[in-house]
């Protein structure tokens, strides 16, 4: 435990969930969602340099895998403010034991899980309620020239989703399949 926040290692090195802890009383809670000295066992040295947030008004909406390029690595921190999903890390790091393998969790908003993606890793999620809400923390600013993803039905990653896929941008939908010269990213 750090803080107010309660770690959990995950089957992929790096990976780390956690879970907020809430203060609750008559009037309803509170729950710390970011602290610098509570989070640097898992940030290092790393700054908060963006934050984004998201809604996706489809139950089974998958988003991703999303990732940046070396040296725009990053590292979120990803929560789930209302509704739910399947969040997923995939890791993406060359010479990693569990290269393209992955580990998901179910972020919701009661449950107080958040999910720390280092560097290295694509990220993904699939919404499981109607109008869901994400909060990322980023390490690093987006960089367009920086971006990389990998296709959600690449069979070489082999993600199991919790239901079928209703609805996808056609941007995921054209992500790219894990080439089979591709030896991952090097950091």
């Amino acid at each position: 435990m750090s803080g107010r926040f309660e770690a959990r290692s995950t089957s992929l090195d790096g990976v780390i969930a956690l879970t907020k802890q809430q203060m609750a009383d008559s009037r309803g809670f509170l729950e710390r969602v970011y602290c610098s000295e509570d989070l640097a066992p898992y940030l290092g040295t790393r700054r908060i340099e963006q934050i984004n947030r998201t809604r996706t008004l489809r139950a089974g909406t998958v988003r991703g895998l999303h990732y940046q390029h070396p040296p725009h690595a990053e590292t979120k921190v990803v929560s789930c403010l209302r509704g739910a999903v399947f969040d997923v890390a995939v890791d993406l790091r060359a010479g990693s034991p569990t290269f393209l393998k992955w580990h998901g969790e179910i972020l919701n908003s009661s449950n107080g899980s958040i999910l720390i993606i280092p560097e290295g890793f694509a990220h993904g999620f699939q919404t499981l309620e109607p109008d869901t809400e994400m909060l990322y923390l980023h390490t690093a600013r987006y960089v367009a020239g920086a971006e990389g993803g990998l296709n959600v039905r690449d069979s070489a990653i082999g993600l199991t989703w919790p239901t079928p896929i209703t609805d996808m941008s056609a941007r995921d939908a054209g992500l790219p399949f894990a080439d089979p010269d591709f030896k991952g990213l090097a950091l």
